[in-house]
């Protein structure tokens, strides 16, 4: 009876375990915070999810970690290496959600269900500068690749449904930077790609651009698997009113999409050519002097100050590769603001005490736009600007608001209600734009150096074997 018994519990248990596997709970979210543990499929991929330094970082893992904070379960990411995979891994029972920029498109409703958009993409055909740049599709002249069962690949077939002749492939051994690199380097003719990720990609790649958008902009969402109860629905319809309400998916946006902007050929190309000749001269100083703050970061800063040049100096007589004032160096105690050392030394140091003056009230993800305001305007326009924007009843310690709110230092019927009157606020909105393009640039630079270090030392492995089309 007894070896009767432990049969039969050991065939509940792994029914059980099968159903965990393959089939969703009756309740999804009670079987979720019953296990503890929220399993999201994901891939890699500089907006959705990658690790710096060893730490989780990408918009959709920063709002997958509030819900599951919101569901009181642990988050485990579950990258996939492509769409086909990271589906695989719903279907399967694998994961609970998928959360890596998708589109929520006719063909993907038919099989699932999605949360609330969380923002919006528009499919962008990409060609090379210096080749001919089709205004519409019927102007194509080569082939299209696009990520495998991409929404970019569905918009494309029912395209070729109308033009027979659309020539267009889907690959599975690249992702959407890599295709893009591929018509950096003339090995592509055309790619098509959401134009947030274009916009992004232009930094480290100027001689690609947009020829013209396909379609309407689509919503991008989190997937869910269509047989699961309603339970899913409601948390997430729950989270993102509360998400939206306290203005957390407002700093999301400002964080990952709020320093995109005019894409400038000729400046980008200007600062990558500068990345090879001047930066390393300089680079072990700013790793030396960073202190807290990322050296990479400083380095943006002084090439938006200075280009990187020592004997820098402007109209007003800040000088140096920091552009410091005269009362500013004295401050930090720089006694030749010509010198690169001590302009990089005097410059972190201020910008590091203008950080710790901040109101506490400001989120330590933002703190540093604010001190970066601050050290092109000073903090006492800064803090009039926070004044405006709580006048306004918007939020003063969400940077995308006070952001929007320094051109109102130009204008008369605001800066006349400040403490501290006019400023230049909207070269400022720029000056913090400009810092934050060249330090994602940096950051890219720097992980595609220790990227290509590994894998140089790394012995080549035989491929996985790709999934069939």
């Amino acid at each position: 009876m007894r070896h009767i018994l432990l049969s039969t519990l050991l065939l509940m248990s792994l029914l059980l375990q099968g159903c965990d596997q393959a089939e969703p709970s009756s309740n999804q979210i009670e079987h979720i915070q019953a296990r503890g543990q929220l399993r999201v499929g994901t891939l890699y991929h500089p907006l959705y999810y990658f690790l710096r330094d060893g730490q989780q970082e990408g918009l959709d893992y920063e709002l997958a970690s509030q819900f599951a904070h919101s569901l009181g379960v642990e988050l485990s990411m579950v990258p996939a290496y492509n769409l086909n995979a990271l589906f695989a891994l719903l279907d399967s029972g694998e994961v609970d959600m998928l959360a890596a920029g998708l589109a929520n498109t006719a063909v993907r409703r038919q099989h699932y269900r999605f949360s609330p958009s969380y923002y919006h993409i528009a499919h962008t055909l990409v060609h090379r500068k210096g080749t001919r740049k089709p205004l519409n599709v019927s102007q194509i002249d080569g082939t299209i690749a696009v990520l495998a069962g991409s929404s970019q690949a569905q918009s494309l077939y029912q395209l070729q449904q109308e033009l027979p002749e659309l020539q267009w492939e889907p690959r599975f051994d690249a992702d959407e930077e890599d295709l893009l690199r591929q018509v950096a380097e003339s090995n592509t003719d055309y790619t098509v790609v959401a134009d947030i990720l274009l916009a992004r990609t232009q930094r480290y790649y100027p001689n690609i651009e947009a020829a013209f958008t396909l379609g309407e902009p689509q919503p991008v969402a989190w997937v869910w698997d269509k047989r699961a109860d309603d339970s899913a629905l409601g948390a997430m319809l729950d989270f993102f009113a509360e998400q939206t309400d306290s203005g957390a998916l407002a700093r999301l946006h400002e964080k990952y999409f709020g320093h995109i902007q005019h894409f400038d050929y000729v400046d980008t190309r200007t600062f990558l050519s500068r990345i090879d000749t001047l930066l390393p001269r300089y680079q072990p100083l700013f790793e030396r002097h960073a202190g807290e703050l990322d050296w990479r970061l400083l380095a943006a800063m002084s090439y938006q100050e200075s280009h990187w040049d020592p004997n820098a100096e402007s109209y007003t007589g800040v000088r140096g590769m920091m552009m410091l004032t005269e009362d500013t160096a004295s401050m930090v105690g720089v006694t030749n603001r010509l010198d690169a050392e001590q302009s990089i030394r005097g410059g972190a140091q201020y910008l590091a005490s203008l950080i710790g003056r901040l109101p506490d009230s400001i989120p330590e993800s933002e703190r540093v736009w604010f001190a970066l305001a601050s050290y092109n305007i000073g903090l006492g326009h800064v803090l009039d600007v926070r004044r405006l924007t709580q006048q306004l009843g918007q939020d003063p310690d969400t940077w995308a608001q006070v952001k929007a709110n320094l051109p109102l230092l130009h204008q008369p019927k605001w800066y006349s209600q400040t403490r501290y009157g006019y400023a230049r606020g909207r070269e400022t909105k720029q000056f913090v734009n400009n810092i934050r393009q060249y330090y994602q640039s940096l950051l890219w630079q720097d992980n595609a150096r220790t990227d290509s270090s590994q894998s140089a030392q790394t012995e080549p492995t035989s491929p996985l074997p790709l999934p069939e089309s």
